[in-house]
């Protein structure tokens, strides 16, 4: 017998090792080019097709899912501690889950978090979303860094099994996020005033308050609660709303939100409105899908990139008034600097990959960026963009 004690627990550990009955092998991620991941299941036992990207926030996972922008997305998160502070419904940005599915290193089921409610298992459960874990994050972010975006098939088998042969042809057969318009399918079917603030309202002095009418084309809830801190209150329409309809609300300024698919296939339902809009010259703000529909508006063109920007943690020069900020990122088209008008300044640059982050009019009321300022999850660097709309919507309004 070994005299030493590490030794000797070493010896147990590999016996364990040796003896353990692993379980039995329930979910696979199937690539585009048929590699086969296998895996564990957690969630619905369900098969999904979506495009594969990955994360690398360290916090906000639920914030992440819920977020409407991952429409027809399988998310990769890059962090290893996904489940850690369980879930919870105030930290839903939107009603529900929009990402298609999720690929997690381990979970982490006992979690350890006062105000969690479920853990994340029971969260797939119950918004029937399937997640594989127990696969190589790392070589799939190194996959997915190095050839792009990859169309995969997701798959928790249950009852109802398909065969590899069948979800690859799935695969091959469906488009992509190209041509996409999936704005359309979270866009709010009602139209909705939104009251609450941010939790630590830092708005404490009683500004004039103005009407923001925002077009939802998969609007986050953190969006509405700085609006809301900034005395900027929001009523939330369609984006299938007429010129008319959006100034029956009587809007001071537009806000024209973030959301899913490609630019080009949503601007065709709203890029003649929002010119409409820009030639009465009111204020306009648009944050990331509202960047690149208003940037269309401007006669600029946007392209699908190579690898999109998703994370919070992503460094982006201001060039107007020289810093650089950290900034929360989901997008996978981007604004083509090259095809703007003399009369569109570049405001914001990527520090990763110099693509465009952000533009404004020289001679309108009318400005957007690329990225998140309202953050959840992400830094606040961010936050004075929504100052600078009140700012705008007042000298405006002063003007008018």
């Amino acid at each position: 017998m070994p005299t030493n004690p590490h030794f000797a627990s070493t010896l147990i550990m590999e016996s364990l090792k040796k003896n353990l009955i692993q379980p039995k092998k329930t979910a696979a991620l199937v690539l585009e080019n048929g590699e086969v991941l296998w895996g564990y299941g957690l969630g619905c036992q369900k098969a999904v097709i979506g495009e594969l990207c990955f994360n690398t926030s360290q916090t906000g996972y639920q914030e992440a899912l819920t977020d409407p922008s991952y429409t027809k997305q399988i998310i990769t998160f890059t962090f290893p501690h996904i489940g850690i502070v369980g879930t919870n419904k105030e930290d839903q940005e939107s009603k529900k889950i929009f990402a298609d599915g999720c690929v997690i290193n381990q979970p982490v089921n006992f979690y350890s978090n006062w105000r969690a409610e479920v853990d994340l298992n029971s969260f797939f459960i119950k918004h029937k979303i399937p997640c594989l874990y127990g696969v190589d994050t790392r070589y799939l972010t190194k996959k997915l860094s190095a050839e792009g975006a990859i169309k995969v098939a997701l798959v928790y088998f249950g009852e109802e099994q398909k065969s590899m042969d069948i979800l690859k042809n799935e695969i091959e057969n469906w488009s992509g996020l190209e041509n996409l318009d999936l704005a359309k399918v979270v866009s709010t079917e009602e139209n909705y005033d939104w009251k609450e603030t941010t939790w630590f309202n830092k708005n404490t002095n009683k500004k004039k308050e103005y009407n923001v009418t925002c077009l939802d084309f998969g609007i986050k809830n953190n969006i509405l609660r700085n609006l809301c801190e900034y005395n900027l209150n929001p009523t939330v329409l369609n984006l299938f709303s007429n010129f008319d309809e959006i100034m029956n609300t009587k809007p001071d300024g537009i806000f024209l939100s973030s959301g899913p698919g490609d630019p080009y296939a949503t601007g065709e339902n709203v890029v003649e409105t929002l010119k409409k809009l820009i030639k009465i010259e009111i204020p306009i703000f648009g944050i990331c899908l509202g960047h690149q529909i208003l940037s269309l508006a401007l006669n600029a063109k946007t392209k699908k990139m190579f690898q999109g920007h998703r994370g919070s943690n992503h460094p982006v020069k201001n060039l107007t008034r020289d810093f650089v900020e950290i900034t929360s990122q989901n997008h996978g088209f981007e604004v083509d600097r090259n095809t703007f008008s003399d009369d569109i300044i570049e405001t914001h640059v990527s520090l990763f990959d110099g693509s465009n982050e952000g533009l404004k009019h020289k001679h309108l009321p009318i400005f957007s960026v690329q990225y998140h300022p309202e953050a959840s999850p992400g830094p606040h660097d961010s936050h004075y963009l929504f100052s600078d709309f009140y700012q705008l919507i007042e000298k405006y309004a002063k003007k008018n």
